[in-house]
């Protein structure tokens, strides 16, 4: 394997200058450019990733902290991120944090390190003080950390107030909204807010089922599905997330409920398993590639210096289906 002391070699330049050429960093003749450059292309030289790094004081890594790679929204959200910051020429580092107590921790150790250039943080960890000291680019999605922090997210607020509003045009006067735990860090949970909020104006009363905190199985969703409709058989209308709305409905398949006649559906997220089943389930839309275009373009500003906004918003969309 040629070396980078082989190049300079051949095209009779110090190594130093093969250095400036591979890294596209400071003044190199034209004609010792070229020689540079004919030299890689007949040894074939491949460049040390590591010895660019330290060279320019970067990695070209980002890491992405997410509660759980396999749920539907952050897995779609990974992918639609690892293409946007492709073509920034970064590469991604995805952590995890479902069942993993250190796994935030060691990413954010990993940038004060500088063994990656930023990070956006997803998950739905309850230590926002592990942020506090940390003095690097960031940003938080769907999460308030504090107030230095960028964050970006959805407009929640106008999406529950959709949602609501759909609902009563539908003719449901019975709903229930299934939650998480209410936590002020969660930007997400507003949608909720505004659900209940935009019932209420209507003089209508919504029923409040609260989840266990940071659960993402769907064995979980199925039993919250059954608990739902043996606790409250009056409902008419249910909303929640994209995975606890499927369990939902497939519960009221099985008691042989009419849908959206007996019982109606709409789900918050709108990823692809709303339109999987036998059902296109009517849907609340997290633009995801709007949000992970975004994502990107602001974590690299962050990189290079520059001033991002501190609150960006993001419209949803309302896409009808079959269940309301």
């Amino acid at each position: 394997m040629a070396s980078i002391r082989d190049v300079a070699k051949l095209a009779q330049v110090a190594p130093s200058t093969v250095s400036l050429v591979i890294n596209n960093k400071g003044y190199v003749s034209e004609n010792a450019r070229k020689k540079v450059l004919d030299a890689i292309e007949k040894l074939n030289y491949v460049p040390n990733e590591l010895a660019r790094n330290l060279f320019r004081n970067s990695t070209n890594i980002i890491g992405i902290i997410v509660p759980d790679v396999a749920h539907p929204f952050f897995g779609a959200f990974i992918s639609a991120l690892e293409i946007a910051l492709y073509k920034y020429n970064y590469k991604i580092m995805v952590c995890s944090t479902v069942e993993r107590k250190n796994a935030e921790h060691e990413i954010v150790d990993m940038l004060q390190r500088q063994m990656i250039d930023g990070i956006i943080m997803g998950c739905h960890s309850l230590e926002v003080e592990l942020y506090d000291n940390v003095n690097k680019p960031i940003v938080a999605f769907d999460r308030i950390i504090n107030n230095r922090i960028p964050l970006i997210h959805s407009d929640h607020k106008q999406g529950g107030k959709l949602a609501a509003q759909t609902l009563i045009k539908a003719g449901c006067r019975h709903p229930l909204q299934i939650t998480g735990i209410k936590n002020a860090s969660m930007s997400a949970y507003s949608h909720h807010v505004a659900f209940k909020e935009e019932l209420a104006k209507n003089g209508i009363d919504v029923i409040n089922y609260e989840m266990k905190w940071n659960q993402f199985s769907m064995k979980y969703f199925k039993q919250v599905a059954v608990d739902v409709f043996e606790k409250y058989p009056e409902i008419d209308g249910i909303y929640g997330s994209d995975m606890v709305v499927c369990a939902c409905l497939g519960e009221a398949h099985k008691r042989k409920l009419n849908i959206p006649e007996n019982i109606k559906f709409i789900a918050y997220d709108g990823t692809f398993i709303t339109e999987s089943g036998f059902y296109n389930i009517t849907s609340i839309v997290q633009q995801i590639d709007l949000l992970a275009a975004e994502t990107a373009k602001m974590i690299v500003s962050l990189i290079k210096g520059k001033k991002v906004v501190k609150d960006k918003i993001l419209p949803v969309v309302l896409r009808k289906g079959d269940t309301c």
